[in-house]
């Protein structure tokens, strides 16, 4: 055998040269399962995004994979059709994908140390199409991969197609994909109005985006511009003595970002985005190329009533917060806290690395207006988060994650954990009710001192001086008092809290079950807390919200339907109705009454205010038999506070959800007359067994 490969017999050459190629072809063929799928390829130019539709039949959003608009060939201008293919791939109506002759010259060039690129524009359309499956890896694996799905592309497409689809696809930067985001976001035009100079730009940066980018990299985008004109003069895609003209002329760039405005409810749809892709990969759908519709429980009606309430009140919120921080009170170096917001800035990093002083730093950076003013601007502007829901089936009606989505996407109803304060409460004396406790037993409001581990004692204080006296449940709870409800809190135990709220629908986050959690001291959502509440409305039976109804293809078929999930009996029906009796007294005469007094809404509701320490989170949620809405308003870093008066959630977030509430009810989108139950007050007790009651309860 070793005498053989020293010495191999012409027979043996020969057999070794042609199992050459026949393994090539082998691995080629081997590697042909590993690349998109003809039936991919066919969708890959139908932009088919998912349609995400309301209740009521409006148009919320399309789910489109990037920032594109997708144009016929025919909208596109031929000098950009001209000029890349003068420049990219000239003999593109004479190949099959490949560009044998470019291919083998590239090669040669590489071989020889100058690297140059072979591809033609179906084996780039291949790339774009399909980074992840092609990849980028100089190899031989790659190039064959994207060779194998360029003569897919050749059988499936046109050459008009292939064109089309490129031009649509590819991107320019800034978000910008498709030749029509490119033509606006640089020349202020669209694809159909581009004259020669711009798609020779435009046509030039394809080599490389960043290096030959008209806006940072000016005069490289120049050149380049002049080379792409040089070929389209080569090829004969210029007028006679038309180059030495056009290379003269200037950019003339014109650039504006183009943003995608946001949907109707776009937090809601970030949500749902999320939800769908999990649902569309296990079904075998994808959510930008297949044209489904999605049902959701979204009603626009109310979803625009709920963003215009939220608008309203935070712009008058805003107003006052400008007022107490602004570089004469709050935002000024003299303020402790804002000294700490500067010691967090980069800015303020920078100064003591370059070896200043704490005190330079603070006083260089505190004096510095357009820093102070931009830092003040970040810290304090107000947000919100606003959410309704069915409590009958569990339907999320309406969802406002904050002011302005393209300013703060980040959703203040589902992804911020605030502490609820005294939205809490109904929580414990719906625990006390389902032990038989009645509203009209009483505790006496005292101060109370509640021992916890490690030798801590708990105080829990009222705005108003304990009475000494004693305090019915149901006006402990309309009018918020701390103390009665710390005693109640003691009787039934903050662990039974804690998994009561759980049944009733905070079940994400996690509650620590300790006295002061009868005060909301364990940070939720507020989608959960509007939950728990649609479960107090609808009889103690929790039923997990619900955001879509039905799933169709792009031909109506329907794909899959979603019925309500079932109903888990959380808090006993009597309970429930009894708590909600007592909460109709909260907006009656309680911390509530703005309701009624304010916005004159006479219909059966019932609520809770909450505030939390230092008026750093404002609540209020309101029940109707139909709908359960809660608003929640803040800051986003919990230190910045509106005051004693504006940061209650009786004048912040109250204002919100009463007047959404008058809107949905002037418009008869909800029922002015639905009742949420009869009242529950029970007939006078006997002597004994008010003693008796009494005693049940003093003992704290």
């Amino acid at each position: 055998m070793l005498c053989r490969l020293r010495h191999p017999t012409r027979r043996g050459i020969a057999l070794t040269l042609a199992a050459l190629p026949a393994l090539f072809l082998l691995y080629v063929l081997a590697l042909v399962p590993f690349t998109p799928g003809i039936g991919d390829i066919r969708k890959a130019r139908v932009d088919r995004p998912a349609l995400i539709v309301s209740a009521d039949g409006k148009l919320l959003e399309a789910f489109k994979p990037v920032n594109r608009e997708w144009v016929s060939l025919r909208q596109i201008s031929p000098y950009m059709v001209d000029a890349l293919i003068a420049t990219e791939d000239r003999r593109f109506y004479e190949h099959h994908g490949l560009d044998w002759k470019r291919t083998a010259s590239a090669a040669l060039h590489t071989f020889s140390g100058d690297r140059q690129g072979g591809s033609t524009i179906t084996q780039q359309l291949a790339r774009n199409l399909y980074p992840d499956e092609i990849g980028r890896a100089p190899t031989l694996t790659r190039k064959l991969r994207e060779a194998i799905t360029a003569f897919k592309i050749e059988a499936v497409y046109s050459k008009v197609q292939i064109l089309e689809t490129y031009l649509n696809t590819v991107p320019f930067l800034y978000n910008a994909y498709g030749v029509e985001m490119a033509a606006r976001t640089y020349f202020g035009k669209s694809a159909n109005q581009l004259d020669i100079l711009e798609s020779a730009t435009l046509v030039g940066m394809l080599k490389a985006n960043s290096t030959y980018n008209p806006v940072l990299n000016p005069e490289r985008a120049l050149q380049r511009r002049n080379t792409v004109l040089g070929q389209m003069n080569k090829y004969g895609k210029l007028k006679p003595d038309a180059y030495t003209r056009l290379m003269r002329q200037p950019l003339n760039v014109d650039f504006e970002l183009q943003t995608a405005p946001p949907g109707a409810a776009p937090h809601f749809s970030a949500q749902l985005r999320k939800w769908l892709i999990a649902w569309a990969d296990r079904n075998g759908y994808n959510i930008y190329a297949d044209g489904l519709v999605v049902r959701t429980t979204i009603d626009s009606r109310l979803q625009a009533m709920a963003t215009q309430a939220l608008e309203w009140q935070t712009n008058q919120l805003q107003w006052i917060a400008n007022g107490a921080w602004n570089e004469r009170t709050g935002c000024w170096p003299g303020n402790d806290l804002f000294r700490t917001f500067i010691r967090q800035t980069p800015e303020y990093r920078a100064a003591r690395d370059a070896g200043q002083s704490d005190q330079a730093a603070l006083g260089k950076l505190g004096t510095n207006p357009t820093f102070v003013r931009a830092l003040c601007q970040s810290k304090t502007q107000i947000q919100a988060g606003f959410v309704a829901i069915d409590p009958r089936n569990g339907d999320i009606k309406a969802w406002v994650g904050s002011r302005d989505f393209s300013d703060e996407p980040f959703d203040h109803v589902q992804q911020a954990r605030r502490q609820p304060g005294s939205t809490f409460k109904p929580f414990v004396y719906g625990a006390a009710f389902a032990d038989g406790a009645l509203p009209s037993d009483t505790i006496v409001d005292r101060n109370v001192a509640i021992a916890l581990t490690g030798h801590a004692i708990w105080r829990p204080t009222d705005a108003e001086p304990p009475t000494g006296r004693p305090m019915t449940l149901r006006d402990a709870l309309v009018y918020s008092r701390n103390r009665v409800t710390a005693q109640l809190m003691q009787k039934e135990r903050p662990e039974k809290v804690a998994r009561l709220a759980h049944a009733m629908g905070v079940r994400a986050s996690p509650l620590e079950a300790v006295p002061s959690l009868a005060l909301g001291t364990s940070p939720v959502t507020l989608k959960e807390m509007v939950s728990a509440y649609s479960t107090i409305a609808n009889r103690g039976a929790y039923i997990e919200p619900r955001m879509v109804t039905r799933i169709e293809d792009h031909d109506r078929k329907v794909l899959a339907e979603f019925a309500s999930a079932l109903p888990e009996q959380a808090l006993p029906a009597g309970a429930a109705q009894t708590l909600v009796d007592v909460m109709r007294d909260v907006v009656s005469r309680g911390t509530g009454a703005g309701i009624r007094t304010r916005f004159g809404i006479r219909a059966d509701v019932a609520g809770k205010t909450g505030t939390t320490q230092d008026n750093a989170d404002s609540w209020f949620i309101l029940m109707h038999p139909q709908l359960v809405a809660g608003a929640w308003v803040g800051f986003d870093d919990g230190r910045v506070t509106l005051g004693n008066y504006w940061g209650e959630g009786a004048h912040s977030a109250l204002p919100m959800v009463g007047a959404f509430y008058d809107m949905a009810l002037r418009a008869r989108v909800i029922d002015p007359d639905a009742q949420l139950g009869p009242e529950t007050r029970p007939p006078p007790r006997t002597v004994h067994e008010r003693r008796h009651r009494r005693f049940l309860f003093w003992r704290f």
